[in-house]
């Protein structure tokens, strides 16, 4: 069984792709990519969720770990690519928590929050309006239609 092991990773270990594909160099940065998408994924989010200290961790980290990917041997550009993409992300969500904490974006939010609710009070008073006429067009519809049926039951009952 121990031959049959030993024979396989050869097999695997002579092809490049092969010996690539099962290699810490490939399944190391494939693996950690799902912390950049998470980032990425959450820039849509509100900023309110965002945690300052953590960002600032994972900005601290990506910056260190991009560095030390170029300085192993063989480089590592696969695991570069994904702290580029996580340092760039973590940055980006640290400008959005800045901008929403300390630089007036909580309060323009709400601004803008209240205008939004204001023009959907002012849209309800004419949708109500609209839904009242239309109630009124149909009761005159109905009665106008009762008035025809029950012509047309005294006709027949003569």
């Amino acid at each position: 069984m121990a031959a049959a092991i030993k024979a396989i990773n050869a097999r695997i270990r002579a092809n490049p792709v092969s010996d690539y594909l099962c290699s810490t160099h490939f399944w190391g940065p494939a693996s950690n990519f799902g912390i950049p998408i998470a980032a990425v994924m959450d820039t849509q989010k509100d900023p309110e969720i965002i945690s300052g200290p953590m960002t600032l961790a994972l900005i601290g980290y990506s910056g260190t770990f991009m560095r030390y990917a170029l300085a192993v041997t063989p480089k590592n550009y696969l695991l570069f690519g994904c702290h580029i993409v996580n340092f760039s992300a973590q940055s980006t969500q640290a400008y959005r928590y800045v901008n929403h904490h300390y630089m007036g974006g909580k309060q323009q939010l709400e601004g803008q929050v209240k205008e939004g609710l204001n023009q959907a009070g002012g849209a309800m008073e004419t949708g109500k309006g609209k839904v009242e006429a239309g109630v009124e067009s149909v009761r005159e519809g109905v009665k106008q239609g009762a008035a025809e049926v029950k012509a047309q039951v005294d006709k027949v009952v003569r």
